[in-house]
């Protein structure tokens, strides 16, 4: 492996090294010049092991707030190391709830007493039940999932004489997406129902027939145009639009009624931050066991820079971080949470083996 290692870097560094040698026919040599001006292999790993580039190789597997992973590091300098790797983070799931509102008012509400009272959402979910067979529940479970996964490449300086401490700079790279939540087969139901009302509703608003099929002008194919009568009609433009209330719009303050894709009939979000991640940190690292060099724990704790506060997408295009405010439940929550990481922290622990 050893040998791999070097010949994968001879060919840059005596490159590198070859540029700097003079070619004005001064005294100085260039350490990798023959008589016919060219360079070996073997002069090149002389060089490097005589410099101490490349003479080691440590494999370390990683654990914290960026996933599991895998690096591989290598020294350039006595207190100089490089590191490579990549980290991915296991994909758990975690439930938040979007509370249904019609109209503007609640699928939920309470007289003084605490008492559940009747509500616009009760009368409609027990028509929609009524015509579709399905049950619209009074908030609609979303799942969510991390998709972190990147790779990185970081530089570890080694300022004191045991070093024990290390500084770290470098980047990580990978998918602007890093976590997902759509909603849950569960809910597709309510979902479903509440599409068909709302296209019911806007057919009603707009005073077209609720069923309307072409014939070809046959006693056998007629077609078919039915409206709705009219107290019926205005009764379901007074409900108002079925949708799921976040929060409000910051430019114009109205109220923001998230509704399923008209496609899909599904509510999806995506949390996307910068591809590009700057690194910069510290940490601390010694031996994993007294009676053996080869094993080695370090700590390390930084930041990793994504690009200021992060995107919450949802399917409609809405940046529930930048576009929507005073958002309440657990959902304003967890926005709040993630809009208020400007950067990423990264705690990390890396078990590492020498292999030379």
């Amino acid at each position: 492996m050893k040998k791999i290692v070097l010949a994968i870097t001879a060919a840059l560094v005596a490159n590198l090294t070859y540029a700097q040698g003079t070619t004005d026919g001064s005294t100085k040599k260039n350490v990798f010049a023959t008589e016919s001006n060219k360079f070996t292999l073997s002069t090149v790993t002389d060089w490097m092991k005589d410099n101490g580039v490349f003479q080691n190789l440590d494999v370390s597997v990683t654990a914290g707030t960026t996933g599991i992973g895998i690096d591989v590091a290598s020294r350039v300098h006595e207190n100089v190391q490089l590191r490579m790797g990549y980290e991915y983070m296991p994909r758990f799931k975690k439930s938040i709830y979007f509370p249904v509102e019609v109209g503007g008012e609640p699928a939920v509400a309470y007289d003084e007493n605490g008492n559940r009272v009747q509500t616009s959402f009760d009368r409609l979910s027990k028509m929609l039940h009524d015509l579709t067979g399905f049950t619209v529940e009074d908030e609609v479970e979303m799942v969510g999932k991390p998709t972190i996964n990147n790779f990185k490449f970081l530089v570890d300086v080694f300022p004191f004489k045991n070093k024990h401490w290390h500084v770290t700079g470098g980047f990580y790279w990978g998918p602007s997406q890093f976590a997902y939540a759509e909603n849950s087969t569960s809910a597709m139901s309510s979902l479903l129902a509440v599409s068909m009302y709302n296209q019911i509703y806007q057919k009603c608003v707009n005073d077209d027939p609720i069923i309307d099929i072409d014939g070809d002008g046959t006693a056998q194919n007629p077609g078919m145009t039915i409206y709705l009568n009219e107290a019926y009609r205005q009764r379901i433009v007074n409900y108002g639009r079925m949708g799921f209330h976040v929060g409000d719009k910051k430019d114009s303050g109205e109220p923001y009624i998230m509704e399923a894709d008209a496609e899909s009939g599904m509510v999806k979000v995506r949390a996307k931050s910068n591809s590009f991640k700057p690194y910069l940190g510290f940490g601390y690292g010694g031996k994993l066991m007294k009676s053996r060099d080869d094993w080695q724990v370090s700590f390390d704790a930084g930041m990793m820079f994504w690009g200021g506060t992060p995107s919450l997408i949802t399917h409609d295009g809405t940046n529930l971080t930048k576009d929507v405010e005073n958002i309440s439940g657990k959902v304003g929550t967890w926005v709040d949470l993630l809009g208020g990481f400007k950067v990423y922290p990264v705690l990390q622990v890396r078990f590492t083996k020498t292999i030379f």
